[in-house]
């Protein structure tokens, strides 16, 4: 009897009938549950950042009081059944504050992210594209970049009374310079390409070049950035509000909520620790999104890493 070949199927065994079991088996999953699959840091990030914007949209509905109401007779009080995350020095219950405090924080981040972006990608592309502006608008942002973002947002500050519309005005001015920054040194490398200098010799007029052709190429980079800058804007915002230079003490944001609870850290550290955790796992949210569009736009860079 010849012996049996060393790649022959055992007895019993169709490989019609295996290799679609074992191709349905390893089939990528589609849809959103691929997206996140694949993309985990876009899921986790995302999935965070969405539970904040809706506590802080339907923050009248989830059994809150009026985080303004001071109660002398419930001071400093532990957590409990009526307040969930204790009160402050004042009576005021916490876990209204921090629920309230989320709707400040995320319209100062989304609003900064925005303006800046908005603000820093108009320069950057003059600068890039007009030489004889580069200089001038460079050296001005120069200067403004020898200045640290939060000093310069306390100066602003200092100019102005404490709201909320000043404190994203004072913020965003002081992150455009790092966005500019960024556009122009992409709209430099992106002139020398090829087709650039194709569509230039072809007569294309600036208006239209940059719309066409610069701008779009922009756009993955930028909204990574805006991630980052909306975490610090959050962050910057806080720092404010703990030092009193930025939301007025009777609005409830997470920074108001740590500067009133620091006098009585040491005995009741609760007070700081619900608002400090809200706010991390915010910026931890956009961070971990910012991480995940960066992989996503750029797959070379997460190869790579």
């Amino acid at each position: 009897m010849p012996a049996s070949h060393p790649f022959e199927l055992p007895p019993g065994l169709c490989v019609a009938e295996e290799m679609p079991d074992i191709l349905k088996a390893r089939k990528p999953l589609r849809g959103f549950f691929g997206f996140c699959q694949r993309n985990p840091a876009i899921a986790i990030g995302g999935g965070v950042l969405l539970i904040m914007l809706i506590l802080a949209i339907a923050a009248p509905y989830l059994g809150t009081y009026d985080p303004t109401a001071i109660a002398p007779s419930k001071r400093t009080r532990l957590p409990s059944a009526v307040n969930w995350f204790g009160t402050d020095a004042l009576g005021r219950d916490i876990y209204s504050r921090c629920i309230y405090g989320a709707r400040v924080s995320l319209v100062v981040g989304f609003g900064v992210a925005f303006l800046s972006s908005v603000a820093g990608l108009l320069i950057g592309l003059v600068s890039g594209m007009v030489r004889w502006a580069d200089g001038i608008i460079m050296r001005a942002i120069d200067g403004m970049l020898s200045i640290p973002p939060i000093l310069l947002a306390i100066a602003l500050m200092a100019l102005t009374r404490g709201s909320v519309q000043n404190v994203i005005i004072a913020i965003t001015l002081a992150q455009i310079p790092q966005v500019a920054r960024l556009v122009r040194g992409l709209v430099l490398s992106l002139r020398e390409l090829p087709y650039i200098e194709a569509a230039i010799a072809s007569g294309t007029r600036l208006p239209m070049l940059i719309m066409r052709h610069i701008l779009p190429n922009t756009f993955a980079a930028m909204s990574v950035q805006a991630t980052y800058i909306c975490a610090s804007a959050m962050i910057t915002e806080s720092i404010l509000s703990f030092i009193g230079a930025g939301i007025p003490p009777s609005v409830s944001s997470w920074g108001n909520i740590m500067a009133d609870g620091r006098a009585l850290w040491q005995v009741k550290p609760l007070i700081i620790l619900f608002p400090a955790v809200f706010l991390s796992l915010t910026v931890l949210a956009v961070n971990l999104l910012g991480d995940g569009l960066r992989d996503l736009l750029d797959p070379r860079l997460a190869k790579r890493l």
